[in-house]
């Protein structure tokens, strides 16, 4: 009964909870199989990763301590020791440096790809050609999402889509085949470019995220014999431990280089992606996005000379927000209460109707990959009739004495587009919409910019935006969920501003980015490390206060309502994603409440045939080994073997004509490179083993491969016990013992399916009706304690 979870997939938001069966997934509706839990506990494991179904696993964080890995860790002298810690340290210089390269140059070619489609599109409506220019702009926003939706439909589905519920998933433990795959990156940053590029309200922050964890766990494969690099240094990182380690060090150096926050970048992977810290991490990941850093402000050196095409002030440049000294009173807190308020109600309903779109996507994208393609250039169609007609709604308004910019604008950014309107006029809504999100980012960050726009233009900028950020993720294409809420919330946070003017001291750019602190805290739910990103992005201190404020009212205030966005849709996608905290129900439970049978045992001394019979007739990834007489004087649980060590004695034919027990002897014909964790889905599979009849018959001795101290509880301990055990340490399997000596030395195995809620109320119906009810009645029990003993106080006195 080895690692072969179902993922937990949890119904869409409690709402649903009367209108689905209990453990009725959202892969069901696409595949119209019930996943449920069979007698024998083996059932397919899939998730959608990307825009696919795939089989997932879990990864295996726990060391392995049997005799050979205790004789190969001996035999370590000082040199390699050192060589593991520099290596450590090069491999987060690596990941630093190319992830750094590969922000700027992702940057550099959205603000040219999409500064060249706006500049045609401007000239074109200055010599009033404005159908031509409709067509112009619509068509390359059409071809650029095109172009992204085929080579992600096609060659990496798994590059769809943010990708930062794939890398939380992953190191929370879940592994799925090519979601960190060489081919992923490609797809990832050559489709994020073009998605961006064409306009659609989509981000670049998830998928940099997404692209430097690929870059991470690329550079921590131990090598490649397939490209002749098999340098020995490497072989160190050919397990999922250290790979956990640069996968989170990736992670963060995507943020940094997303925005050029590298405090932000090291607090967003901490608080929000790793499941497992430590000071060690923290240390190393900080010394990735300094790197990150350092080459960012070199590159942006070069790119002040004019040497980088159309590369404006967007991107990685921080947006000026305000003045030096931001000045407000007493006065101004409740205009921020109010933006907390007002943010986390939208995010939380950001979420509910993202939940809701992503639902009928999906509906949609399992017929085939013509309608995924096809779905995609809908919405970019739709989008690019909105980005150009809306604005003609605006009415122009005269250009202002006072500006230190041009104004019209003519070019591909600016505060004052000229759109439609004659001379010394601009369009403020085309400023917004006819711009990259950056740009548009940036002027309504502005400051003394009170006047620009009008409050009309704004509203309707916040409401297209809210929804176009909403249908355009979830198509088929890199697509993150950052910036647009950004965008969104700069909107509503101007919008506010505006009407809040009377009352409130504050500048219009200062309340839109506090309206986009609000809302990326109420759709996203994380405090500390947006807080950093924001005030990193916007350079200025002095926000801290107001900032830290807004972002605790607007979380405090969403999480009344649901989860946030990226374990929402991790949720939807079917990751078996263990939570921090353990639900009520669990502290009911006993872990031998959810361990179901048979059990799948191998002895000390085990036949070949039924090594192979078991691994052919299961899925599992873990074995208890039990000996028994005359090895032992009862039966006695041994440890535990993994599958892949099973299949490597079984390929290397490490057979004995007799069973009899050689012990460390048996090691003497494998290196620690026969062991060695290969990349995601590159391990051998038992159809692949050739074995012969007389091979059959032989024996193996497993003592010196298998575990022999895996970790174990006792069948009465409460399932919540066990299940933060079992998160905490990074677990994959977890025996369960007897709690007498008199029967099997071991009742079960605990995976991380079983901690899933999906399968302890489908065992365990009736919890679901209770489970809040009896909060509820211990609450009213409790309060009538407290009154009770009230009274009682009271007649002593």
């Amino acid at each position: 009964m080895g690692d072969h979870e179902t993922p937990s997939m949890a119904r869409e938001g409690e709402e649903e909870e009367e209108d689905l069966p209990l453990t009725q997934p959202l892969l069901e509706s696409q595949h119209h199989v019930l996943l449920r839990r069979s007698a024998s506990n083996a059932t397919s494991q899939v998730a959608i990763v990307g825009s696919n179904v795939c089989p997932i696993e879990s990864l295996d964080y726990e060391l392995v301590e049997n005799d050979f890995f205790k004789q190969d860790w001996r035999s370590r002298d000082k040199s390699q020791i050192f060589q593991y810690i520099f290596m450590k340290w090069m491999l987060c210089f690596l990941i630093g440096l190319l992830a750094g390269l590969v922000g700027f140059f992702n940057n550099l070619a959205v603000e040219n790809v999409a500064g060249i489609k706006f500049v045609i599109t401007s000239n074109m409506m200055l010599e009033h050609r404005y159908a031509m220019a409709f067509a112009v702009f619509t068509v390359s926003n059409f071809a650029l999402i095109l172009f992204s939706s085929i080579i992600t439909s096609f060659l990496a589905p798994a590059a769809a889509g943010s990708g930062i519920p794939e890398v939380k998933a992953y190191l929370n433990g879940v592994d799925a085949p090519g979601i960190l795959s060489k081919r992923t990156l490609c797809v990832k940053i050559i489709g994020s470019i073009t998605a961006v590029s064409s306009s659609l309200m989509v981000g670049k922050a998830g998928p940099m995220v997404h692209t430097g964890a690929c870059i991470a766990s690329l550079l921590g494969q131990g090598g490649s014999k397939k490209y002749g690099l098999t340098w020995r240094w490497l072989r160190f990182f050919k397990n999922d431990r250290d790979r956990r380690d640069l996968v989170t060090c990736g992670s963060a150096a995507g943020i940094a280089a997303a925005f050029r926050a590298p405090v932000g970048g090291v607090l967003f992977a901490f608080e929000e992606m790793a499941s497992w810290w430590r000071s060690a991490l923290l240390w190393r990941a900080f010394f990735t996005t300094a790197v990150v850093a350092i080459v960012l402000r070199a590159l942006i050196d070069i790119c002040n000379s004019d040497k980088c095409g159309l590369f404006g002030k967007g991107g990685l440049i921080m947006f000026d927000v305000t003045s030096e000294h931001v000045s407000y009173h007493l006065s101004d807190i409740p205009a921020v209460l109010l933006l907390g308020v007002i943010g986390g109600i939208l995010g939380s309903f950001y979420n509910f109707l993202l939940q809701k779109v992503l639902r009928i996507y999906n509906l949609i994208n399992e017929k085939g990959h013509a309608y995924k393609i096809l779905l995609a250039c809908s919405i970019s169609i739709f989008t690019s009739c909105c980005l150009f007609l809306l604005p003609w709604i605006a009415s122009c308004r005269p250009c202002p004495a006072d500006t230190s910019e041009a104004c019209p604008t003519i070019g591909r950014s600016g505060n004052y587009k000229k759109f439609q309107c004659p001379p010394g006029h601009y369009n403020d809504l085309a400023s917004l919409f006819f711009n990259t999100n950056d740009d548009a980012i940036r002027n309504l960050f502005s400051k003394n910019t009170d006047d620009e726009f009008h409050y009309v233009s704004i509203l309707i900028f916040f409401v297209t935006c809210f929804f176009l950020g909403i249908v355009s993720y979830g198509v088929v294409a890199p697509s993150g969920l950052f910036v647009p809420v950004i965008v969104t919330g700069a909107g509503y946070g101007r919008f506010v501003g505006m009407l809040m003017k009377s009352h409130s001291n504050l500048n219009h750019g200062l309340f839109a980015v506090l309206g986009s602190a609000s809302l990326l805290g109420g759709s996203m739910r994380m405090t500390v490390s947006l807080c950093v990103i924001l005030l990193e992005l916007t350079n200025n201190l002095l926000l801290l206060p107001l900032m830290m404020l807004v972002l605790l009212v607007s979380k405090t205030v969403a999480d009344a309502f649901n989860g946030n966005i990226y374990d929402l849709i991790m949720k939807l996608k079917g990751f078996p994603y263990l939570e921090t905290h353990a639900e009520p129900y669990m502290r009911q439970l006993s872990v031998s409440d959810v361990v179901t049978g048979p059990l799948q045992v191998l002895n000390g001394i085990e036949k070949v045939s039924n090594i192979v019979h078991v691994l052919k007739t299961t899925g599992h990834n873990g074995f208890p080994v039990i000996d028994e007489p005359p090895i032992s004087d009862s039966p006695l649980l041994y440890g535990l073997i993994l599958r892949t060590h099973l299949i490597v004695l079984l390929k290397e034919k490490a057979f004995l004509p007799t069973p009899v027990y050689i012990g460390i002897d048996a090691t003497k014909q494998f290196s620690a490179d026969d062991f060695a964790k290969r990349g995601s889905g590159n391990s051998d599979k038992i159809e692949d083993i050739e074995l012969t009849e007389e091979d059959m018959e032989m024996f193996v001795d497993l003592h010196a491969f298998t575990n022999a101290s895996p970790y174990t509880v006792v069948e009465t301990m409460s399932l919540a016990k066990a299940l933060i055990l079992f998160r905490e340490v990074g677990l994959r399997h977890l025996l369960v013992v007897p709690k007498g000596s008199n029967r099997s030395p071991v009742v079960g195995i605990l995976t991380r399916h079983d901690f899933m809620p999906e399968h302890i109320l489908g065992l365990h119906p009736t919890l679901a009706r209770s489970r809040w009810k009896r909060l509820r009645f211990r609450s009213c029990g409790l309060i009538k304690i407290f009154r009770a003993s009230q009274a009682n106080l009271r007649a002593r006195i």
